[in-house]
Formats: structure tokens, sequence, C-alpha cells
């Protein structure tokens, strides 16, 4: 009998690492598995159950097709873990389980995917979540992006929290967890597009911490994770959701130096840029002080601050400029960069 391989005995991915025999699944025994011990993962198993303390079921589910794989604070896999435990968290969730989904290129390297893996296995781990599915494909070579990532998550939420846009009212003031844009012109800068190059790191990170630092005040309303389309469009979609205007002040707005600089001299607006690792919230006025206060106790939020308003008298998404005039801000229609998350 043939020893069991400690390694993958190959240096690239194949497509028959994708057909569902020896090959696929030494890949998952050897560089899933070992990095997902955290995890439930049975690869014997077409389905398993998902034992949940009290509370309602929480479910979200979103893909990754980052380029480059891996960017300065982060990568792929540890993009794929926070992307969906944030989408949980500012739903008032505990996120407790994932199914991983991988479609990779003929041609990727196995060491480039064990690093990405190992990633989102440290990732998980910190988060609290376990693996409890998941399923590999392999596409040709020039039929992929290298590595694409699809993720379910499943969490618990108490009954009596309730969160949404229609809890919004007129008065109720907007938070952001910390500066905008970091994401997004940190992986533009990893692609050298532009000849730029920079140190600026993602803030690819759980908000597991700051939605739950929220979740006790009252007078919580909402909170989004401010991904593709960036912190215009969550105003936007609060602006079509309850008919109110939102009304920002463009002083208030934290942005990193180097953010602002890069978005200058290339025509990007922060504003627009995704984000992977702060949170907006719509709270009420008279708690706004104390949730902000909550946020700012946190290492991750200490930069936070009270950037806006619901406000009634307006129509539209309106920034008050750093000049003192104001500016309306448009729905975003071309993707200023694709494959950001």
């Amino acid at each position: 009998m043939n020893a069991k391989p400690e390694t993958l005995d190959a240096k690239y991915i194949t497509l028959a690492h994708g057909n569902g025999g020896r090959l696929m699944r030494e890949l998952i025994e050897l560089v899933f598995a070992p990095h997902l011990a955290n995890s439930l993962l049975d690869v014997q198993a077409d389905a398993v159950p998902l034992p949940t303390p009290d509370g309602e079921i929480m479910f979200t589910t979103d893909g990754f097709t980052v380029k480059p794989l891996e960017f300065p604070g982060g990568d792929i896999g540890s993009l794929a873990v926070h992307g969906t435990v944030n989408d949980l968290a500012v739903a008032g969730a505990t996120p407790l389980y994932f199914s991983l989904n991988a479609f990779i290129e003929e041609g990727l390297e196995v060491a480039q995917l064990e690093r990405v893996i190992a990633s989102l296995g440290r990732a998980a781990k910190a988060a609290g979540v376990r693996i409890a599915a998941g399923d590999t494909k392999v596409v040709p070579r020039g039929e992929g992006g290298g590595l694409y990532l699809a993720t379910t998550g499943v969490g618990v939420r108490d009954k009596k929290i309730r969160l949404g846009m229609d809890r919004i009212t007129n008065g109720d003031v907007i938070l952001v967890s910390g500066p905008v844009g970091d994401h997004g012109i940190a992986v533009m800068l990893a692609r050298e597009e532009f000849g730029m190059r920079g140190d600026l790191q993602s803030d690819c990170a759980s908000v597991l911490p700051l939605t739950q630092a929220l979740l006790p005040f009252p007078g919580l309303r909402f909170m989004r994770d401010p991904t593709r389309g960036g912190l215009a469009m969550i105003a936007h979609e609060i602006r079509r959701a309850t008919g109110f205007g939102i009304y920002m002040d463009e002083n208030a707005i934290p942005v990193r130096e180097a953010v602002a600089s890069v978005c200058e001299m290339l025509g990007y607006d922060p504003l627009y840029l995704a984000c992977e690792g702060r949170v907006v919230a719509v709270v009420a006025l008279d708690q706004a002080p104390a949730a902000l206060a909550a946020w700012r106790a946190l290492p991750m939020g200490r930069d936070a601050a009270v950037i806006g308003k619901v406000d009634k008298t307006k129509r539209f998404v309106v920034m008050q400029t750093a000049l003192g005039g104001e500016r309306m801000l448009d729905e975003l229609e071309d993707d200023p960069l694709p494959r950001i998350c």
C-alpha cells in the first residue's frame, strides 16, 4: 500500500485537479484540509447538520474575484472570510458557519493557492467561524483569473435585534468607523497599472467588534459595510429606501492622505471606493455621541467619525464641500476599479 503523501505532488494546478478523482481528493486533503482544521468540513459528505443556539438564522452569500490575488494587507482568502463575516455582522448576527467554493484556473501555482487557503483558514479561526461544506472546480487555462472564491455564510441573530432602512427617521446621524478608500487604493497600487507603488495597506478585516459594540444601543437603526460603490452608494441606498435626503460633511469624512493623493492624481473619488473593514451606521441623534465613543474605544474604530445626517428637507445625496459649498453625489455608473473584491 502506498503511503499517503504529505504534500501535493504538483507544482501547478491542472484540469485533473477538478475532475473528482484522486488528484482532486489530494488537492482537498493536502491543501485545503490542513489549513481548515477548525472546520466541520467532511469531504465524504454532501450535507452536514449545523447546530445553532437560540435565535434567528441569518444567511449571506458572496463571490470574490480580486486582482491581484495577494495585496498589501490581505489576499483573496482573508477577503472571502472577512467579506462574508462582515455581511452577517452588519445585519446584527454572529457568524458561525461557512461554505467555500473554489474555482481554480489551470496553471495556478500550488504554492500560491496554499498561501491563500492558509490565510483563509487563519482568518476563519480568528473570526470564530467554521467551514462546514465546500466544492472545488478547475477551469481551463485562460478561462479564469487564477482563483475565484464563493462563500455562503450562516449566523445567528438575537430575535430582539431589529435593524433595517425602514427604521431610519429624519434627523438620524450617520457614522463611519474609519478612513474610507484604503482597500480600493491598496489593491490598485498592487496592480502597478499606472506605474505607481505605495505601502498603503488594505483595511480588510472582520468588523464584528464594531458591530457588536453598537448592538446594545436601542437607537441603532441600520449598519452596512461600504464595499463596492463605497460610502456614496450606501447613502443613495438609504435615500431610495426612505425618501429622505442625505447630507454629509466632506471635512468630517476620514480619508488617509495617501488615498487622497492617489485619488487626486488619477481622478478617483474615495467616497466611491470599496472598503473591506469599515462600517457605516445610522443612529438616533441622542445616542450618536455614545455610539461614536464606543467605536473610538476600539483599536479599529479610533478614527470613527460622525459624517452626516438624514435630512427630509433634502431630495438628494448632498455633500458640504471643504470650501463650504454644496455638491450632489451622483449614483455610481461605471466601476472605477473592477475586480477590487
